[in-house]
């Protein structure tokens, strides 16, 4: 404890809520630790879809302001894919219309009705950020590093332990446990990727319960989704459900069909009623900061939050 310095902070959780956080604290001149239970690339970010969009997040009212800041800085780093994994992308969000959405959608850049040449149906074009995980968050991990901060692979069991004037909690479902918060709760995602036939644009076409059909072009592939099966806790690809992701995918794009499958992936959306952004104090003074419960929209709510978080870690 003798060495601990006033500015030390330990931020719980390496995914992309824990990374960006810790980013923009050690940029602020904290000496910051991150602690991490797995390796950032085994993280539940890792195997994210990911598109910038508020899906699955409460309260609507804040979730608006978090996104607009992020997408500010997706827009940044899109100039820049190679290295930070950002590209912004044209798509269509099927079944959308602007008057269903937040505030937050009127300052969103060209998003407006689609076309029926775009989409058979009511839909909204957008040019989106779309985030190819691995490479965005190897890129935020060196970023931290670079601002002098460190990542060790700790497993915390308490976090009134952990050894730190300011403790920053983004632990996403391991909260459920660790606060513990019996709010939290998984909704199931599974994907499939396959190699590209020649798709450039992305989709998403309909969001019943636990189906959700859309395809993102990444570098790597092309990743077919999805579900969103609430309380289901496997990280096993089902077959049938992942035949199911294909022929729907392929009812809006014939030339999916026949794509070879070049690998399954499942992951679990830590999901709460609310995002949970605030301050406690801890016996004898200590800071513990909550960042957590960003469903289905981690990525798209990163850099409003982890601001937030800074701010409340550095009061």
């Amino acid at each position: 404890m003798s060495s601990e310095r006033n500015d030390d902070v330990i931020v719980v959780g390496g995914g992309v809520i824990g990374l960006t956080t810790a980013v923009v604290l050690a940029e602020s001149g904290r000496r910051v630790r991150i602690w991490t239970r797995e390796p950032v690339e085994r993280t539940t970010s890792a195997v994210a879809g990911a598109i910038w969009w508020p899906y699955r997040i409460e309260p609507e009212v804040l979730v608006g302001e978090w996104a607009l800041q992020s997408l500010s800085v997706y827009e940044e780093l899109a100039a820049r894919p190679e290295e930070t994994g950002v590209r912004m992308v044209e798509g269509v969000h099927g079944e959308t219309v602007l008057d269903g959405l937040g505030s937050w959608a009127a300052r969103v850049p060209g998003l407006r009705a689609a076309t029926a040449g775009e989409y058979a149906g009511v839909g909204l074009w957008a040019r989106l950020p779309l985030i190819d995980m691995p490479v965005h968050l190897a890129w935020l991990r060196e970023r931290f590093v670079r601002a002098g901060g460190t990542v060790e692979e700790r497993y915390v069991t308490d976090l009134a332990e952990v050894p730190a004037p300011v403790v920053v909690n983004c632990t996403g479902l391991g909260s459920r446990e660790l606060v513990p918060d019996p709010g939290m709760w998984p909704v199931r995602g599974q994907l499939v990727i396959v190699e590209n036939p020649g798709v450039t644009t992305w989709l998403t076409s309909g969001d019943s319960g636990t189906k959700a059909t859309y395809f993102f072009p990444q570098p790597g592939g092309l990743i077919l989704g999805g579900t969103a099966q609430e309380g289901d806790w496997s990280l096993t690809p089902d077959p049938a459900v992942a035949e199911a992701i294909v022929r729907r995918c392929a009812a809006l794009r014939p030339e999916i069909a026949g794509a070879r499958i070049i690998e399954h992936r499942v992951g679990l959306r830590p999901a709460r009623d609310a995002v949970r952004l605030e301050r406690e104090i801890l016996p004898g003074g200590r800071v513990l900061v909550h960042n957590y419960g960003h469903g289905g929209a981690g990525v798209t709510v990163a850099w409003g939050c982890a601001r937030e978080a800074a701010g409340l870690a550095s009061r």
